[in-house]
């Protein structure tokens, strides 16, 4: 039985001066194919971009033995089964692997026992254990540009002897979002159409949904979900709109943008308008109520609310001016008078002792110290002259004589 072989596995090259991309990475990579002993390296970078393709050329130009593996299939026990003999592994989503299973290369990584050639989609600051990371040179893989795929396209309509027309792949190098591996399954699917639909209209409407994806692991989930927080900061309620939509229409978790809207509500809307908590909560309530897809519309009206409201980022400031304090210093000792006297001896040593209680005055306030007196004086919170925090503060400052901050 003839088996098929994909067309990005038929079009993986064998020659580093076929590859197509990474060109910041050219000349690193010609000086690793020209070393005696090859370095353990991770290629780290989104799906599509030749992290494997790399991986492999370079472990085919070492001429020692090799193995592939994918993390997801390969347990310990396989691992050790399987590398007998290999001096090179090439193991594809060394994210996938668990910190013990990490650990396991320590010592054949560094006792040159085995050169691992690993790929990851995800941020390895944060899914690579250090001490792994440490012995591992990272080379950092960008999406394709858009002539790059253009080009990939033309090659792979070549190779199935099919051409297509230029605005087809132009159309679609344009819809892959820079996934080599996307475009080329794309161009393999659009081949196989009737000659009478491989006209743009036609193909885009037949294009499968897939493309409507973002990597929900991996790092466009951040880097989409800060382009959206930054845009509610900017008052951009278009921009904010846009990353909304990409979170969506790629699958993400509503409740996970609802997590992030209740942080924008208190960190960038804050005092300014306080409506924006509840609203965010709200926002959250209503989704978790009615569900997807209709869910998009309270996360629409919230994201444009927090855009167009005033913005102060007074209290966030405030608390991470105190939190300083306390690491610098240390925690100060609550003074005598806040304390609360719940035995005789507390009384005796003088918990309690003075203290005024301000509902006992005009106005529910009298002056007295709340900090310890190593802080008297001290200001960690600045109101801000934005929205309702002026009228909030109104009555705090007159008595205390604070002016409002310029910024």
């Amino acid at each position: 039985m003839t088996i098929h072989r994909p067309l990005p596995e038929r079009m993986r090259p064998d020659d580093l001066a076929l590859f197509l991309g990474q060109t910041h990475l050219a000349e690193r990579l010609r000086s690793l194919i020209r070393l005696d002993s090859l370095p353990s390296l991770l290629f780290f970078g989104p799906p599509g971009c030749g992290k494997s393709t790399l991986a492999l050329l370079l472990a085919k130009t070492a001429a020692k033995k090799y193995l592939r593996l994918s993390a997801p299939e390969a347990g310990l026990q396989h691992l050790r089964r399987s590398l007998a003999g290999v001096e090179i592994l090439v193991l594809d989503e060394l994210h996938r692997f668990s910190k013990a299973q990490q650990d396991f290369f320590l010592p054949l990584v560094e006792s040159g026992e085995l050169t691992l050639l690993a790929t990851t989609t995800e941020n390895p600051s944060f899914s690579v254990t250090r001490q792994l990371l440490s012995r591992l040179h990272v080379l950092r893989l960008r999406p394709l540009e858009y002539g790059e795929l253009v080009e990939l396209a033309r090659r792979g309509a070549e190779n199935i002897r099919t051409p297509l027309p230029d605005d087809v792949l132009e159309l679609l190098a344009g819809v892959s979002h820079g996934d080599a591996r996307t475009l080329l399954n794309l161009v393999e699917y659009v081949a196989a159409l009737p000659p009478e639909q491989i006209e743009t209209g036609q193909v885009r409407a037949l294009l499968p949904e897939m493309l409507l994806r973002h990597d929900k692991d991996g790092d466009s989930h951040y880097e989409l979900a800060s382009a959206l927080i930054k845009s509610i900061r900017g008052s951009d309620p278009d921009a904010a709109l846009y990353y909304l939509a990409c979170l969506l229409e790629g699958g993400e978790d509503p409740r996970f943008v609802c997590r992030r809207l209740i942080l924008s509500a208190s960190e960038d809307v804050g005092l300014a308008d306080p409506k924006a908590l509840p609203l965010a909560v709200a926002c959250q309530q209503a989704v978790e109520m009615i569900g997807m897809p209709e869910g998009f519309i309270p996360l629409a009206e919230t994201v444009v609310y927090l855009a167009l409201t005033h913005k102060s980022n007074s209290s966030y400031a405030a608390y991470l001016n105190a939190a300083r304090e306390v690491k610098l210093n240390g925690a100060k000792a609550v003074p005598l008078h806040l304390r609360n006297a719940t035995t005789q001896m507390q009384k005796d040593w003088g918990f309690g002792k003075d203290y005024k209680y301000p509902h006992n005055y005009p106005d529910s306030w009298v002056r007295q110290a709340y900090l310890p007196p190593e802080l008297e004086g001290r200001r960690f919170y600045q109101p801000r002259n934005n929205g309702d925090e002026p009228r909030l503060t109104q009555w705090w400052r007159k008595i205390y004589k604070i002016p409002l901050s310029e910024e």
